[in-house]
């Protein structure tokens, strides 16, 4: 059970791992005199257990335990979560495994038994490490900016006015359109323009996994759990705990997963396969199709409750045929991306070439646009003229 600070429930959360009761007792009084919130294990299998469990900011782990020791836990512990910093305790015949263990990723290892001044300064340094590596990807995140949505056609207005009424709910939203017209950018925006935009997107393709292993990937698994498990895995549901997760063509997605999904959205909870415990997630989901789903319903394809818990707000992007007047605007941001990569002078396009590409029919939509301007940009002169279209427009 967790000890909780009751003056500070936003207080650092802090695992200690030791087989010794005297020692983990005094650990967990010192902590929780601290300030801090603490969770306790007897052991490194049952700490493992507590870890995948809860998103902890430190972890104070014994190196000489039984079933399993704290080697295997620090080892198990950085496949989960590596920025955590775990401070390894040591008694004086495990000094050299202690500093082995600092070589192979723990933060830092004290002496049993603990000075008091040393301890909290190692958890206090610990703590002010692990704070700074998230803000260091948070800026990282916001430097690398999402890609803008091209276009001032009506389409685009309405998308972009109900991207910002919406992301900051935590409402769910299903984005629909064909292939090539998106999505997906519909999905990074309302991620980043959400009050979640400091934890991580997932992003799931439904249609590239296959059914035997979107439970996998979607909730995880236990190491054991059927022939290939070869070790636990994390599945996109706890990976995007605390932010956003894109299931993109959901349409694809076996009617066993659906009803997995459909209990996650419920009860903010999942199983990994091969486990018999819940695990708390706390996600919002964004969807995308390029399906009828209502069709895919009645078909039996997809399941009705489901549809109406993804659909809370419905985005549709239009086709590039419905949005030729966006034209324009695209081929000169693509322009100016392909020849940058290219390490070129930006090439020049006249207007008779324009109109030629804004009356092709896209049936690949802005993705193939994307792909004729760059084949247009290798196999043109300075200046893209319509006889390059007329040339190299179609394959």
């Amino acid at each position: 059970m967790p000890h909780r600070n009751k003056t500070n429930d936003n207080a650092p959360l802090i695992l200690v791992v030791d087989d010794e009761v005297s020692i983990r007792k005094t650990l967990i009084e010192i902590l929780s005199f601290e300030g801090y919130k603490t969770h306790e294990a007897s052991d490194g299998e049952q700490g493992i257990k507590i870890f995948s469990e809860h998103k902890f900011d430190a972890v104070l782990c014994d190196i000489k335990m039984p079933k399993m020791d704290g080697m295997e836990f620090l080892n198990k512990a950085l496949e989960i979560a590596p920025d955590v910093p775990v401070i390894m305790i040591s008694g004086h015949g495990t000094i050299e495994t202690a500093v082995e263990a600092v070589k192979k990723g723990a933060y830092d290892f004290i002496s049993k038994p603990p000075d008091l001044n040393r301890l909290l300064i190692t958890i206090k340094n610990a703590l002010d490490k692990g704070t700074l590596v998230t803000e260091t990807k948070v800026l990282r995140k916001k430097i690398s900016r999402v890609q803008e949505i091209v276009g001032d056609s009506e389409p685009i207005k309405r998308i972009k006015e109900t991207i910002d009424k919406v992301a900051p709910t935590e409402a769910r939203v299903l984005v629909t359109g064909e292939n090539g017209v998106g999505k997906e950018l519909v999905a990074r925006w309302l991620h980043e323009k959400s009050t979640r935009n400091a934890s991580p997107l997932v992003e799931v393709n439904c249609a590239a996994i296959p059914t035997e292993l979107i439970e996998s990937e979607l909730f995880g698994h236990e190491k054991g759990s059927f022939t290939s498990a070869v070790k636990q895995r994390i599945g996109k549901f706890e990976q995007a705990n605390g932010g956003t997760l894109f299931l993109d063509e959901i349409g694809d997605m076996s009617l066993s997963a659906q009803a997995k999904v459909l209990r996650a959205l419920q009860e903010g909870k999942i199983t990994r396969v091969g486990a018999d415990k819940d695990i708390s997630v706390d996600v919002r989901v964004i969807a995308a199709t390029n399906k009828d789903l209502l069709e895919e319903v009645e078909q039996k394809n997809f399941r009705l409750d489901l549809y109406h818990r993804l659909s809370v707000i419905l985005i549709h992007v239009p086709s590039l045929n419905d949005r030729r007047d966006d034209i324009p605007q695209l081929i000169d941001r693509f322009l100016e991306s392909i020849c940058a990569d290219y390490g070129i002078a930006k090439k020049g396009i006249d207007d008779s070439a324009i109109k030629l590409l804004q009356q092709h029919n896209w049936t690949g939509n802005i993705r193939e646009l994307r792909n004729v301007v760059e084949r247009l940009v290798i196999l043109s002169g300075k200046t893209i003229i319509a006889d390059d279209v007329k040339n190299y427009a179609n394959p």
